[in-house]
């Protein structure tokens, strides 16, 4: 699998994966919708890509404008990866900031500041982007006004959970791509 970045400042240029199977990268495909849908709203916001990964998704963000994408990851791996990948298309540290540990532990903890988009792309079947969404909803100092949240998971994962009850977050949303369902969120 290839993984490049689409738009914008970074267009072009071609990320490193990380190796083994703990993370799935997202597809150029699912990214280039997920940005279509969410447009000019991407500049100058505050992104939290909870589960890092390859850092492709905060990449795309920063390329398209946005100001500063905080990455959590438990792979010290990922985040490698991730830093050579800010470092490839020319992104520097006043834009991006790791947290290595659990991304549980950084939702449950008092918030430092509030992010426009928080986005949720767990490994897959083990119920982690349900708990991270209930931490989020039940924590919301962590969104700004007009805060989205994304989940990206398998369209079998959300089976059962269509009519989840929040508090704080609603579903506003939903897209399929193949094996890839996006379900948008957004505060009441």
């Amino acid at each position: 699998m290839s993984l490049r970045v689409i738009a914008g400042k970074a267009k072009g240029h071609k990320l490193k994966i990380v190796d083994g199977k703990g993370t799935r990268p997202i597809t150029d495909r699912v990214k280039e919708n997920l940005f279509n849908i969410l447009g000019s709203d991407v500049e100058d916001s505050i992104w939290w890509d909870l589960f890092g990964g390859t850092g492709a998704v905060g990449i795309e963000a920063l390329s398209r404008g946005a100001a500063f994408v905080r990455y959590s990851e438990m792979s010290r791996s990922a985040i490698d990866v991730i830093r050579e990948n800010l470092a490839h298309c020319k992104f520097d540290d006043t834009q991006a900031e790791f947290r290595r540990g659990d991304a549980f532990a950084f939702l449950d903890s008092t918030p430092d500041r509030a992010f426009d988009y928080i986005y949720i792309a767990p490994p897959q079947y083990k119920e982690m982007w349900l708990r991270a969404l209930l931490s989020i909803d039940a924590n919301p100092d962590w969104l700004s006004e007009e805060s989205w949240v994304v989940v990206q998971i398998h369209p079998n994962e959300f089976h059962g959970h269509q009519e989840l009850v929040l508090k704080t977050l609603e579903k506003f949303d939903q897209r399929k791509y193949g094996s890839t369902l996006l379900v948008f969120y957004e505060k009441k």
